[in-house]
């Protein structure tokens, strides 16, 4: 059974590659980037390499051909409508390929896989899940929906662009900090888990149990806001506040709107949006997924920032 991987040299998608070469021999593996030189070391363990593009549609098509089951990493963006024509065109793509099962890495707003949410980030992953969804009604294709807790390292978009090698005292954020708060999860075990779970449809899809189904991989502890700042100040040997400001007042501040600028246009009202699901619960949904697939205990929130504190730290003494 060969096993596609789209897009293929994110984050998320190296670490899948990374733990999945580990499970499955990498003849099986069909790796889909925008920059297929990226994957070079893959390539030359036997993974078949192939170049498409979100961005470019037709490279799209027939990119799948001869892959069982497709890893969709979905588009790196928080717009709604751009993303979710991005992600469908993929999949009806895989579907005409030939493509049995998909996984989709969705995200870890909408509390305990509830539909609805009012993070505008969350917007394409609920539309892109229901068009999964219809598929089996359709065709034969099956589907898994993963939402992906949110990343550990992604910290400095929930407070403010919080930089642990030139930390500030002020965190100034439309959010109190008080709980409750994010289960934070580390990038590279959600890419193991997702890696395992794909590991195991291959060798026994019929008793795979997550056929048609969406699970949440979640952190295995809950952070208020406040938690996470007080961490990130210890890592970074500040203490550190957070202000509370109007969703308003945080898109003006220019520094923000240039971050949250996409295809030109400026989602920085969008983007607080986030801070109204916390605030509702949304991201605070511990579940044990991660640990059971893991088969140990998740790394903790500290653990994994003091280690980036330390890249940070051997980064600046070269």
């Amino acid at each position: 059974m060969t096993v596609g991987i789209f897009p293929a040299a994110g984050g998320l998608g190296t670490s899948i590659i990374n733990h999945l070469v580990k499970l499955l021999p990498a003849e099986q593996l069909v790796l889909i980037a925008r920059k297929p030189d990226s994957l070079a070391d893959v390539s030359r363990l036997g993974a078949t390499v192939r170049r498409a593009d979100y961005e470019d549609p037709s490279s799209l098509e027939q990119v799948f051909d001869g892959v069982d089951v497709l890893m969709l990493i979905s588009y790196a963006s928080f717009e709604i409508q751009y993303r979710v024509e991005a992600h469908r065109h993929a999949i009806d793509c895989a579907r005409r390929s030939g493509v049995k099962h998909i996984f989709y890495s969705s995200l870890a707003f909408a509390g305990d896989l509830t539909d609805t949410s009012v993070a505008h980030v969350m917007g394409a992953h609920l539309q892109t899940e229901r068009y999964l969804a219809d598929l089996p009604a359709q065709s034969d294709v099956t589907y898994t929906v993963i939402r992906e807790g949110l990343y550990s390292e992604s910290f400095p978009i929930y407070t403010a662009w919080f930089d642990l090698a030139h930390p500030v005292e002020e965190v100034t954020i439309p959010h109190a900090g008080s709980p409750p708060g994010v289960t934070w999860a580390k990038r590279d075990e959600l890419g193991e888990a997702t890696a395992n779970l794909i590991a195991a449809y291959v060798q026994d899809p019929r008793s795979f149990a997550y056929v048609n189904r969406r699970l949440l991989l979640s952190g295995p502890r809950e952070y208020s806001l406040q938690e996470t700042v007080d961490i990130l100040g210890r890592a970074a040997g500040q203490t550190v506040r957070i202000r509370e400001i109007s969703p308003d007042a945080y898109a003006a501040l220019s520094t923000h709107g240039t971050k949250h600028t996409y295809h030109g246009v400026n989602l920085a009202r969008e983007w607080a949006t986030a801070w109204d699901a916390i605030r509702r619960g949304e991201a605070a949904v511990v579940t044990p997924r991660l640990s059971e697939i893991l088969g140990r205990e998740p790394e903790d929130y500290e653990t994994t920032i003091r280690g980036l504190a330390r890249q940070v730290r051997t980064q600046d003494a070269h």
